[in-house]
């Protein structure tokens, strides 16, 4: 029954999303499908590097951190991500937002590298804060 009740409250959710992404404020930017795909792995991608830098900020593995931060959200990471082949499909100030966020990435691997946990936290947010506005202004479905 347990089951049941998270199936149902799962789906009401999902619909409930469904329904308000044509009411989403968002601008909505088109780009094929094939872009779509590769620019959603990478944001999975930046996710899941947060996610990873985070562990190993709680590890002690500030120099583990930076690097994961630099290799994969900082300037270091634009060739790997493709971002040249997205960059196209994006307005002006999308691209800006993203380029933004790496540039911050790269300063918060800097301040990694000097072993300032509270420093680096303060760098960390303006990789959040980027991320969060763009996803905030900007949707591709």
């Amino acid at each position: 029954m347990k089951n049941i009740k998270s199936v149902a409250i799962l789906l009401l959710l999902l619909t409930n999303n469904i329904s308000n992404a044509e009411d989403d404020p968002r601008l909505l930017v088109q780009m094929p499908e094939m872009m779509q795909q590769h620019m959603l792995s990478n944001m999975r991608d930046h996710l899941n590097t947060l996610n990873e830098i985070i562990a190993n900020m709680a590890d002690g593995k500030l120099d583990k951190a930076s690097d994961i931060a630099e290799q994969r959200l900082g300037m270091s990471s634009l060739e790997s991500h493709g971002a040249s082949h997205l960059a196209q499909y994006m307005p002006d100030a999308m691209q800006q937002a993203g380029t933004n966020m790496h540039h911050a990435a790269s300063r918060f691997a800097l301040k990694l590298q000097e072993g300032d946990v509270k420093s680096s936290l303060n760098a960390f947010s303006e990789v959040t804060s980027a991320c969060v506005a763009c996803h905030a202004s900007y949707r591709i479905r």
